[in-house]
């Protein structure tokens, strides 16, 4: 926090520096005799009257009463990562896009508009790089339209907690009635290590395939229709399905220095036995094959299991991303 020359903390933002990465303190409670304090750091996303809002690097939107405010300054973005690969938003959202293809696209300005048929909301949702090039509301609108033709929600996937991320956007989503129905993060690391792991004789069991089969997709578990699952699959750059015969499978997607790692999942009844790393293992090995140096990985919050894998083999948050739904279209 700014403190003066005098030693009182300082407000140094105003309703202008709507956009900008701040830092806040604000009273909790100031009924004692020593009043507690909570500090907030994240994009200021509106100060509309007498009430900041400032979205955190998870996406979690924060109200704070100006009255309450004690103190207040701009601050940098976020440190750069001190290991694994130089990142930025916007070439991830693009590899990881091209990683989980859409059947049928339109642009909308600088926007996508993507469907599939319903399988996943990464396949069935609009991605937001840039202008739509039409006032917010009229772009919301046709977007609702594009996905009711198609008997789909409308929704639109944003980022948060990195340069040139989202907040803005989803704030003024959120202020529509837009729900954000899930978060993610995206996750990067070094791919080298992954490929280094010591799996034992369990890599030799690994399968590698250019399409899933039956067995593959049975494990996956997310699949209604067959036919669309396997056309969003195996669209990609390069892509790659390992089977652990009965027991794990996983996708993978190399894309010049990227490998992405989806769809790892294990048998409920050979859980906690090194097999998730087995997979991720032999993929990556396939990815320095052909020439890639950095993986990235998609991975929602509460996942505690598949943390506790990706924390172990190096993976770090680059940034998170979020799924808003029009609350207010027929479904």
């Amino acid at each position: 926090m700014e403190i003066t020359a005098g030693g009182l903390l300082e407000i140094r933002i105003t309703p202008a520096d709507v956009g900008k990465r701040v830092s806040v303190r604000r009273v909790e409670d100031g009924s004692g005799e020593a009043p507690s304090f909570t500090d907030t750091v994240g994009v200021l996303t509106s100060w509309d009257q007498g009430v900041l809002t400032i979205t955190r690097k998870s996406g979690e939107s924060v109200h704070i009463s100006e009255s309450s405010l004690v103190a207040g300054k701009i601050v940098p973005p976020a440190p750069a990562r001190r290991r694994g690969p130089a990142a930025s938003f916007e070439e991830l959202a693009r590899v990881g896009a091209r990683a989980w293809q859409p059947l049928e696209s339109e642009p909308l300005g600088e926007w996508t508009l993507r469907a599939a048929g319903g399988f996943t909301r990464r396949a069935n949702s609009v991605l937001p790089l840039g202008d739509p090039g039409v006032p917010l509301d009229e772009a919301l609108a046709r977007v609702t339209s594009w996905y009711a033709e198609r008997e789909l929600p409308a929704y639109v996937q944003t980022a948060t907690g990195a340069v040139g991320t989202q907040e803005l956007l989803g704030a003024e989503l959120e202020r529509r009635g837009w729900v954000n129905e899930v978060s993610a993060e995206v996750r990067i690391a070094a791919l080298a290590p992954i490929a280094d792991v010591d799996t034992g004789a369990t890599a030799s069991e690994v399968r590698l395939t250019r399409a899933p089969d039956e067995e593959w997709l049975g494990m996956y578990g997310r699949v209604e229709d067959p036919e669309v699952a396997r056309r969003v699959l195996v669209a990609g750059p390069s892509v790659w399905f390992a089977t652990l015969p009965g027991r794990a499978i996983g996708r993978l997607v190399v894309d010049g220095r990227w490998a992405g790692f989806a769809a790892v999942e294990v048998d409920p009844e050979h859980r906690r036995g090194g097999l998730g790393t087995a997979v991720m293992a032999v993929l990556a090995r396939r990815a320095l094959e052909e020439g890639a140096s950095a993986a990235w990985l998609q991975v929602e919050a509460d996942n505690a299991g598949a943390l506790a894998l990706y924390d172990g083999l190096g993976f770090a948050t680059h940034h998170a991303y979020h799924h808003f739904r029009n609350a207010g279209a027929a479904r």
